[in-house]
Parts: C-alpha cells; structure tokens; sequence
C-alpha cells in the first residue's frame, strides 16, 4: 500500500504536514477529514531516484489561449465571491459557467475537481504553468498559508490591471509612427521599384547623359525591381537567426540584454523599465508574505533581462550570507542609486515593501515621460525623413527634364 505525504491545517487552524498509508489519494484525504484535519495538498510519497521527480498533470489542450485581461478578470471574480463568504468550490463552478474562453473553463473544471479532492487552489494552478506564473502561484500559496485569500487574490488583479495598463500605453504610443513608417516604406518601395522604372525608360531612349543622382535612382530601382523578393527572403532570413540567436543562445541573450541597457536613451528607459518591473512585483510578494529569497527568485524571472536577472540572483546569495538589499543590488552596479537608496531606508525603518511601491510608481511614471518625449520627437523626425526620400525621388526624375528644357532652347 502506498504511503502519502500531506499539508493540512488542524481544528484551530495551524499548518502542520506527514505522511499516511492509504491505497489512493483520495481514500488519504477522507482518513484526514474523519481525524478533523483539513487537507490542503496530498500526494503520493517517491523513494530513492522518483523522489527528485515532481508530481505532475499534463496540461489540457486547448484551441485559443488564454490572455492575461482573462485571467485578470477570472481573478477579480474569484476574489469578490470569496469576499462574499462563498465556499471556494460553489465560487469556482459559478466562474465555469461565467467563462465564455472553453481554455479557462477546461482549467477552471479541472482545479474544481483538484480542489474537490483535497487538494489545495495553488496545487491545482501549479499543473498550468503556462496559464499561471510562478509569481502568481505563490502569492495564491501565501494567500492560502495567511488565510487571507480573498485580500490577496484582489491584490493580484490590480497588480496584473496595472501591468496591463503599463503596457497598453507603451503600445499605444509606439502603434502611430511604426504604422506611418510602414506606410511610408510601402508607399517609398512601390514607387521606386515598379512606377519609376516605367518614367526613366524615356531618359534612357534618348541616349543623353544624366545627373549622378538619376543614375543611382536608376540603378536602385532596377536593383529593387529585380530582387525584391530576395530581400524579403533575406530580411525574413536575418530576423529568424536574430531571432533564434536571442531566444535559444546563452551568448545572444547576454549581447541582446548588454545592448538593451547601454543602447542612447533606450539604454535608460529599458533600465527604467525593468525597476519598476522588479520593484512592483518584489513589493506585492513580500506584502503578502512570501518570503524574500523565494520573492528575489520569482522576480528574477520576471526581469526579462539576463544582465538584471543575473544581479538579483547573485543579491539572493548575498542575502544568504548576511547581506542587506539595498547594498547587495547597489554592487551590481545596475540598479538606479535613487532605487538602492529608498530601498536602503525601507530596510532601515521596517517599511521595505511600501518603498518598492513607490519605487515601482515612480519609475513607471518617468518610463511614461520619457516614451511621451521621445514619440514628440519621433514623428516629426520621421515626417522629415520621408520628405528627404520623396524629395530625392521628385528631384531624380525632374533634374533630366529640366536639362532636356534647356536643351530645346
């Protein structure tokens, strides 16, 4: 017979953990209900090699994923229906059949069945890593081990809406010139490649000789006209090993990460970014009492840069070694010197995690200036540009006729 290791929590409510002989999971589960213990996770106990491979569920399949505006709102649900008294199970079977996404409503079915059985919501979660983050599973896991999964669950949809929001903005400032650039090069392309050619055939039947920028105008278009499609090939080619060489090779991450944060005025805003990245979730993961090590190892991950990543795990181990926050981030070199400082008194006055909130903020807010400040300069700049290429095209083309004019008188 199979032996079970179990987490529950006892009459008054303390957390306490062992192991039992049952012939399943579930039948281990009722010996702990019938003794008035309350499980929260139950799973069969590994020996030898097996103890070292975790206990997993293959994920669901499913046709459209999951968007992280989905999940916010799935969380804000859960929240206010917990916060209402209602028991987990009836909160989660009313989010099924209000869950239009047949993905959310498959994983949601699956986690009421989980927690059905004994084991605990964050448990349930951990069996789609890709739908919920590690971030999100532990702050679930602290709501759990605090009691106040209601409170935490909220914290987690204004943490994830503010995210949203943050990126919402960065898109929208970035959607008007990058369609006007790709406008502008269509438009630019078109012309050169298939109208100017029909126009430079006169100039070329008259056997005169022609202004040095015509000739480059010529050669170009003819160029264009006839390998347009090997540069396509070339450029779809270029950003596939780019891309592969960023997202697959230790070496191209760390070239990609160290050009990110040294790049003119991107360098600082990408710095920016990435602050506040780490001081919102470090703060919403200490404030709801995920210890400091495991909060500096989830926000590790959610640096999206391998430079910073790699300085708040090395922070970790100084931490370990008796180490505060603040010096150990600052020795990195990396982090702002205002954000070390506020860190550094947060440390001092017991108020680390209101501190990283206003660090988050105020980063977010100077990422946002500094974004605003750039596109005012950015769409004019590309208005100029693109009237230096059309006005190069114009004059191309009406420099040998105004030489022909000449000519005739």
């Amino acid at each position: 017979m199979p032996f079970y290791e179990y987490t529950a929590r006892n009459r008054s409510g303390e957390q306490i953990s062992g192991t039992l002989e049952a012939p399943s999971a579930t039948a281990a589960r009722q010996k702990l209900r019938e003794a008035f213990i309350f499980p929260m996770e139950c799973r069969e106990a590994r020996i030898g090699a097996q103890a070292q491979e975790p206990l997993s569920r293959k994920p669901l399949p499913f046709v459209k994923p999951v968007n992280p505006g989905e999940l916010s709102v799935t969380t804000r649900h859960l929240a206010t229906l917990l916060s209402a008294g209602m028991p987990l199970v009836q909160a989660l079977n009313i989010l099924v059949t209000q869950t239009d996404n047949q993905a959310l409503q498959s994983i949601l079915s699956q986690i009421r069945k989980d927690v059905v059985e004994g084991i605990s919501l964050s448990a349930g979660m951990s069996s789609f890593p890709r739908v919920f983050s590690s971030f999100y599973i532990s702050m679930v896991r602290a709501g759990e081990a605090s009691g106040t999964l209601p409170v935490v669950l909220e914290r987690l949809a204004d943490y994830s809406e503010k995210q949203q929001e943050f990126a919402r903005k960065i898109k929208a400032a970035l959607a008007y010139p990058i369609l006007m650039f790709l406008f502008g090069a269509l438009i630019l392309f078109f012309l050169i490649t298939f109208v100017i050619p029909n126009i430079t055939e006169v100039f070329e039947e008259m056997n005169q000789s022609l202004p040095t920028i015509t000739t480059l105008l010529i050669s170009f278009s003819g160029f264009l006209h006839d390998a347009w499609w090997l540069l396509l090939l070339l450029a779809a080619a270029v950003a596939g090993l780019g891309r592969y060489a960023i997202t697959r090779t230790d070496r191209g991450k760390r070239l990609w990460s160290i050009m990110l944060l040294r790049i003119p005025f991107f360098g600082k805003m990408n710095r920016e970014m990435a602050m506040a990245r780490f001081a919102s979730t470090l703060g919403t993961l200490l404030q709801n009492g995920v210890p400091l090590l495991t909060a500096l190892e989830i926000s590790r991950h959610i640096a999206r840069n391998l430079l910073i990543a790699e300085a708040i795990e090395n922070a970790g181990v100084e931490i370990k070694e008796g180490q505060g926050l603040s010096v150990a981030l600052a020795r990195s070199g990396l982090f702002p010197r205002m954000a070390t400082e506020m860190i550094a008194i947060g440390e001092q006055s017991g108020r680390l995690e209101e501190m990283l909130s206003r660090i988050a903020d105020s980063y977010e807010k100077e990422t946002s200036a500094g974004l605003a400040f750039f596109m005012s300069l950015l769409e004019p700049l590309m208005i100029l540009i693109m009237g230096l290429l059309v006005g190069f095209v114009v004059i191309s083309v009406l420099l040998p006729i105004f030489e022909m004019n000449q000519l005739v008188k």
